[in-house]
């Protein structure tokens, strides 16, 4: 740890002693060799327990337990038992969080265990606190990409998204699926990851400078593509956001109602399981790219990641160690994409997770996107990012539901996310 603690991390200190008292400690984190290893994602418990199986059976004298929470307990907790120093034994770090706990000094130095070579760049420097150190072993990566009804597109007599395809086509074909079955084209809700921010880096304009240090919501280029994002809702073939509010753009996708829509890659595994009566009616495409960006080819798809890692003063250290040295070998990475629950960060084992979808008899082809990770834009995050995520959500919400103009809308979440860094 840093011997000067950076305001926002100073914050997060005084916070946990405040909720010292109600610190609860997760179950069996003392009882001999057991790890406890906690994750966000049920979807993703099989896989993880996979790994688990695997390492245990090298060190029988090791049990893991893998326990499965919802993504706002999952946080709750981790915050409350960082206090009292029983953090769970293995855990998983989200790029949002990173900066918030490694510059507190609640993460393990993972940098003796990473060799960042054999993992992408961007999962690495997700990985990273303000030091530079890397505190979390990279897990996975992800990338977005356009999902398509197949059913509906056919019923409109429209051609598949391919390679080629620009915002143009991806507008004109919404206006044909729409006049020739009524259904809706894309619907573009309101997100970040999985929304406008790809559209923004596709026009060549960018959401936060090269280090983090400054936003650039109104870089003219951003601007404009923010502008075109939020102005695809005044079509009648885009659902609103009240809508959306409703009924959720995948719940639209597969019963039929709407024709595509933007998902991250995380999503396919559980979107097949949960729609196993969908399979062979729909599939997934590259992003349309900008027709005429202000810079840059047009090309731009947002890559996020996620880590393992361990408290820095855990009881049951060592051990935790050794397991996410393994976590972040070639074999761990493997047996991850070979469950089929998250894209490898380690780097050319990128098929190991899309094969999966074929040998599990759905007719998808995730290899289609895999090309993206060539032209993809890391996740945008810095140290004051959970102050201001919030905030900016609300104020293109604003702008949506016509409170305020884009314009303006832009210029006041500029300020917004300069005041948190400011602050941080």
């Amino acid at each position: 740890m840093k011997s000067k603690i950076k305001k926002g991390a100073a914050a997060l200190i005084l916070g946990m002693l405040a909720m010292g008292l109600t610190a609860c400690k997760p179950s069996g984190s003392d009882s001999g060799n057991k790890l406890i290893f906690q994750i966000w994602d049920q979807g993703q418990k099989a896989g993880m327990e996979a790994l688990a199986k695997a390492y245990t059976e090298e060190h029988p004298e090791v049990e893991i337990e893998v326990q499965a929470l919802g993504w706002d307990e999952y946080w709750t907790k981790l915050e409350a038992s960082a206090v009292s120093n029983t953090m769970p034994d293995i855990f998983w770090m989200h790029s949002n969080q990173m900066f918030k706990y490694a510059d507190a000094g609640m993460l393990a130095d993972c940098t003796g265990i990473v060799d960042a070579g054999n993992f992408a760049e961007a999962s690495v420097a997700n990985a990273k606190g303000s030091d530079g150190k890397i505190y979390g072993v990279p897990k996975d990566k992800d990338i977005v990409a356009l999902l398509y009804n197949k059913d509906v597109f056919d019923a409109a007599g429209a051609e598949y998204p391919n390679d080629a395809w620009t915002w143009e086509d991806l507008t004109e074909t919404s206006e044909k699926i729409f006049q020739e079955t009524g259904k809706y084209g894309y619907m573009a809700y309101s997100h970040d990851q999985i929304g406008y921010w790809n559209f923004v880096y596709q026009n060549g304009g960018t959401i936060l400078n090269k280090d983090g240090s400054a936003a650039t919501y109104t870089d003219p280029a951003t601007k404009e593509a923010i502008a075109y994002y939020i102005g695809l809702q005044e079509n009648e073939w885009c659902p609103s956001q009240a809508q959306f509010a409703n009924t959720g753009a995948a719940e639209l996708f597969f019963s039929g109602q709407g024709a595509m829509y933007f998902a991250g890659s995380w999503d396919l595994v559980n979107l097949c399981k949960t729609y196993e009566d969908r399979n062979g009616t729909w599939d997934v495409a590259v992003l349309p790219k900008c027709p005429n960006p202000k810079s840059g080819d047009g090309r731009a798809s947002i890559s996020n990641s996620v880590s393992y890692a361990t408290s820095a003063k855990g009881k049951k250290k060592e051990a935790a160690m050794d397991f996410l040295a393994y976590l972040g070998s070639e074999e761990g990475q493997r047996l991850q994409g070979e469950t089929g629950v998250a894209i490898p960060a380690y780097n050319g084992l990128e098929d190991t997770w899309a094969k999966t979808f074929s040998e599990n008899g759905y007719q998808i082809h995730p290899e289609n996107i895999l090309p993206m990770f060539d032209y993809s834009v890391k996740y945008l995050t810095n140290p004051s990012r959970p102050a201001w995520e919030p905030k900016v959500e609300v104020g293109i919400l604003d702008i949506y539901a016509g409170n305020i103009s884009v314009e303006e809308g832009i210029e006041n979440i500029q300020d917004i996310v300069t005041e948190e860094i400011r602050k941080y």
